[in-house]
């Protein structure tokens, strides 16, 4: 056990303050505990703070309530309260320890031993405890795991896995976070053993796994792991043929052009650009809507060859839908790249597709200047002969780079004679 400290304002936050001084009195204590002290240790910000407590669920509630505090019940049947201080939510869970599990949920029983606490919980950096003063405590290793930069599952690794099958993706979603070098051995042939376990899982949490590793900084390694323990095709199948080579060079355009991570695009760097298995693995993972939209519109986007001048681009962009185009534009730009490094005959295309990816970024789509009511104020009646007049007029305006204006276009029209 560790007399390490930590000394930061999150913790002194007084509406923390107070929780804990509510919940640790008349013999009962009250740490925090997870991710807010793995993300303290490893420099990195942090999100929620949860809490651990001695008390029961019902005692919390009372403690809370007495401090004016409101609380909300989460899931008051496995420990877990949440108590809400001045608009901002703590998630409060008693001491437990797993009486039963079938690899997705598990049913515990309510103790009071830290020790027992941490040992069920999935990987030493997560189960580090702090004091209302900082004081850390540590009974599994986490410390020097932290020190290492190493995940590691608290035990044995294969017990761990079979208590929830989801903590084979999170432990290479830690991996991506947080870890250095190769993975734990004992980890990594544990994930690669029971791999099959991800059958089982639903859909939901998988693709939240896979988003967050996505999200890393770098998940380039952690995703070539996971290919290597098989865990990959398991999740992803259309990976398997299709390989991952895309996702490095994708990463270190992020980094050179600095742009914005972005997990949907990652996920389209390591599956084929086919619209049906971009369907695929949209509806297998239950992406929502926006998401689904995102990934099936990257597929069905058009090849764009680095020479193609901006003027057409634009025509392309507009016909087409931007995002998808620039999200093509992008990975092309980072192949190429890569490409470049081994062979300079491509850094023609390199500088051709940064020169589309520049323009994509500051293009603004323009605004077609006819609507239906010019066309009716020009003597057309509703109906399909108009309807084909204005997209003809629109074809006529794009193929003109957008500069026909709205009398220019009225002024060409031939108004049927009966076009009721």
């Amino acid at each position: 056990m560790s007399a390490r400290k930590i000394e930061a304002d999150w913790l002194r936050d007084e509406r923390l303050q107070t929780i804990l001084a509510a919940l640790a009195s008349d013999g009962e204590e009250a740490r925090v505990v997870g991710g807010a002290v793995r993300n303290h240790l490893f420099s990195e910000p942090i999100g929620d703070v949860d809490i651990a407590t001695t008390c029961l669920p019902e005692e919390t509630v009372r403690r809370a309530e007495a401090a004016g505090l409101k609380t909300v019940p989460s899931g008051i049947e496995h420990g877990t309260v949440i108590i809400v201080a001045g608009h901002h939510g703590f998630e409060t869970t008693t001491l437990r320890e797993d009486v039963e599990t079938d690899g997705r949920r598990a049913k515990v029983r309510f103790g009071r031993d830290w020790e027992a606490d941490a040992r069920r919980r999935d990987f030493t950096v997560n189960a580090l405890y702090c004091e209302a003063d900082g004081t850390i405590i540590d009974h599994v290793g986490g410390l020097a795991d932290i020190e290492s930069r190493a995940i590691r599952f608290i035990g044995e690794p294969e017990e761990r896995i079979r208590e929830d099958y989801l903590r084979i993706l999170r432990f290479f979603r830690f991996f991506a976070w947080y870890g250095t070098g190769r993975p734990d051995t004992h980890g990594l042939l544990a994930c690669t053993r029971l791999k099959d376990g991800l059958s089982g899982l639903s859909a939901e949490r998988i693709w939240t796994e896979m988003r967050r590793l996505l999200e890393a900084p770098d998940p380039s390694r952690a995703i070539l792991w996971m290919r290597q323990a098989g865990v990959l095709t398991r999740v992803l199948p259309e990976s398997e043929k299709w390989g991952i080579d895309a996702i490095r060079p994708l990463i270190d355009a992020e980094k050179a052009f600095k742009w914005e991570p972005q997990a949907l695009l990652r996920l389209a760097a390591i599956i084929p650009h086919m619209p049906d298995r971009a369907a695929a693995v949209a509806e297998r993972w239950k992406l929502s809507n926006t998401e689904r939209d995102r990934l099936i519109d990257w597929a069905e986007a058009p090849d764009v060859k680095p020479e193609l001048s901006e003027a057409a681009f634009a025509k392309l962009l507009y016909r087409s839908k931007a995002h998808a185009v620039q999200d093509r534009v992008r990975l092309a730009l980072a192949s190429a790249r890569a490409k470049a490094d081994a062979n300079p005959e491509w850094l023609e295309a390199v500088a051709g597709y940064a020169r589309l990816t520049r323009f994509a970024e500051s293009w603004k789509k323009p605004k077609f200047p006819l609507a239906g009511a010019d066309m009716i104020a020009a003597g057309f009646s509703q109906g399909p002969q108009m309807g084909q007049a204005l997209r003809d007029l629109e074809e006529r305006w794009i193929e003109s780079g957008f500069r026909l204006d709205r009398d220019t276009l009225l002024n060409s029209l031939a108004v049927p004679r009966n076009s009721d």
